[in-house]
């Protein structure tokens, strides 16, 4: 499946600017930290990720998940206040492509992409609701590989999740970012749910080229007035994440406890999620959230089917 969206989006890079390319996925998140040592410990020691460098910013630190996923971690800027959010990445088959057909429909596009050491290019726009979105694409060798290929990392990397399934951040308007990721971008509906009954906490849209998606962490307040004052680093941290997919949450767990790599800001255990899959909370040393999700749901979800197909281990865009 991988390989045949690759051939035709590859037949389609000669088409007209106006066309989309794919968007295979999450790429990354990029976060803030104010502590490099701890924010290193957590991501090799605890989750077991590749530490790299960063090809986009010298200062910056990747902690990879497989060959094509990865969290970039960047020094805590001047003036972040409580935020620790950069961007949200998503994979695409063609950066400059994707930069053009953006432009031709009215978003503001820098006037070039970039290009890395590792022959990664890759731009950033901003979401209506003023997020940084970028769109990365990868290497030609990662691109062209399979996806056993992919999450097999050298060394002694060794992710308890091999795939970032997902990334959250806070969003005040649904109908807004709608115009951005499911009529500019071609996302479409995966799951939608709430805490309570009657109320509307979560919606979910799958990139159009693969499984991995977006979820909406919808808060009250004006659309577009940014963070909330009253909101804590901790409560945007739940916001703005990410979720690695495990096969058993159970095994997950005893795993991360049994090599003592819990010694974090974690759960006291796993829970089952509205959407009706086990799910288990990590926090980095600056609050952001990393999600432990199982691929499949195990229960009937709440509020909606799910609406389009899940990821599986071994996921194939």
């Amino acid at each position: 499946m991988r390989k045949i969206v690759l051939l035709l989006a590859f037949a389609g890079a000669s088409c007209a600017a106006q066309s989309r390319p794919a968007i295979l996925g999450v790429s990354h998140l990029a976060v803030y930290t104010s502590n490099a040592a701890r924010a290193r410990h957590f991501y090799v020691h605890d989750l077991g990720f590749l530490k790299g460098a960063d090809p986009e910013n010298p200062q910056g630190v990747r902690y990879y998940v497989n060959r094509e996923q990865f969290i970039e971690v960047l020094p805590l800027p001047a003036g972040a206040g409580i935020n620790r959010l950069d961007a949200i990445g998503w994979i695409t088959t063609s950066a400059e492509q994707m930069r053009s057909y953006l432009g031709a429909h009215g978003v503001a596009v820098p006037d070039a992409v970039r290009h890395g050491s590792d022959g990664s290019a890759w731009f950033d726009v901003r979401d209506p609701e003023g997020n940084k979105v970028e769109f990365n694409q990868p290497p030609a060798s990662v691109l062209a590989m399979g996806m056993e290929q992919v999450y097999n990392l050298p060394g002694k990397a060794d992710p308890i999740g091999r795939r970032i399934i997902h990334c959250g951040e806070l969003v005040h308007s649904r109908a807004k970012e709608d115009t951005f990721y499911r009529a500019l971008l071609g996302f479409q509906p995966y799951w939608y749910g709430g805490m309570k009954p009657g109320k509307l906490d979560w919606v979910s849209q799958q990139v159009p080229n693969g499984h991995d998606w977006l979820e909406y962490m919808l808060t009250s307040g004006p659309s577009g007035s940014g963070i909330p004052a009253s909101i804590s680093q901790k409560q945007l941290g739940v916001l703005d994440h990410f979720s690695l997919g495990v096969v058993n949450m159970e095994t997950a767990v005893t795993t991360l406890d049994s090599q003592g790599r819990l010694d974090n800001e974690h759960m006291n255990g796993p829970q089952m999620g509205r959407d009706g899959k086990w799910q288990f909370n990590l926090w980095d040393p600056d609050e952001v959230r990393v999600e432990l999700m199982e691929y499949s749901a195990s229960e009937k979800p709440c509020c909606s089917e799910f609406t389009a197909v899940s990821p599986t281990n071994g996921d194939q865009p």
